[in-house]
């Protein structure tokens, strides 16, 4: 007699330019792994951030989040005071902390975004408009849709915007 869990550990593997591609607030951000595929665990985002581009500041009330710096700077809101980081750097956020960014550079910032647990990443895939390769940047106006989109559904994902 055998036995097998109901959900036998397997890896993820997610090829390069593959993933669920959103524009919001005029940044690019694909979802590697979700609530779905991590059974809860995390949700993993690679983000693409123009220059002047990031979200306003917000809280996650549930979700711890980080961020790995792959290309470009950003200028980091941490609570009530700002930092910058630049290529290589890791900033670790936990839930209940106001924060946001905006890339400080003339040049796209490239990162990885990651939160403990997953869920939140959901919200992207539903306030963003798609963004597949062929895809242009949305015009700069598209950002004020995007912020009264997300103010309408955010709490939905246990956030709330400051």
């Amino acid at each position: 007699m055998s036995f097998s869990h109901p959900r036998a550990p397997r890896a993820i593997y997610v090829p390069p330019g593959a993933g669920l591609s959103r524009w919001v607030f005029g940044d690019r951000y694909t979802i590697k792994a979700d609530v779905h595929t991590t059974n809860g665990a995390l949700g993993l985002m690679e983000g693409i951030v123009p220059p002047g581009g990031g979200p306003p500041p917000h809280i996650h009330h549930k979700e711890d989040e980080a961020f790995y710096l792959l290309e470009g700077e950003l200028e980091l809101l941490n609570g009530d005071r700002k930092l910058t980081a630049e290529a290589g750097s890791f900033v670790f956020v936990p839930h209940g902390t106001v924060h946001g960014f905006t890339n400080v550079s003339d040049q796209p910032c490239k990162m990885l975004i990651m939160f403990l647990p997953g869920g939140v990443e959901q919200f992207f895939a539903e306030v963003g408009t798609p963004a597949d390769e062929d895809t242009p940047p949305p015009p700069p106006e598209q950002y004020e849709s995007d912020v009264a989109n997300a103010m309408r559904i955010v709490e939905k994902y246990g956030a709330t915007y400051v």
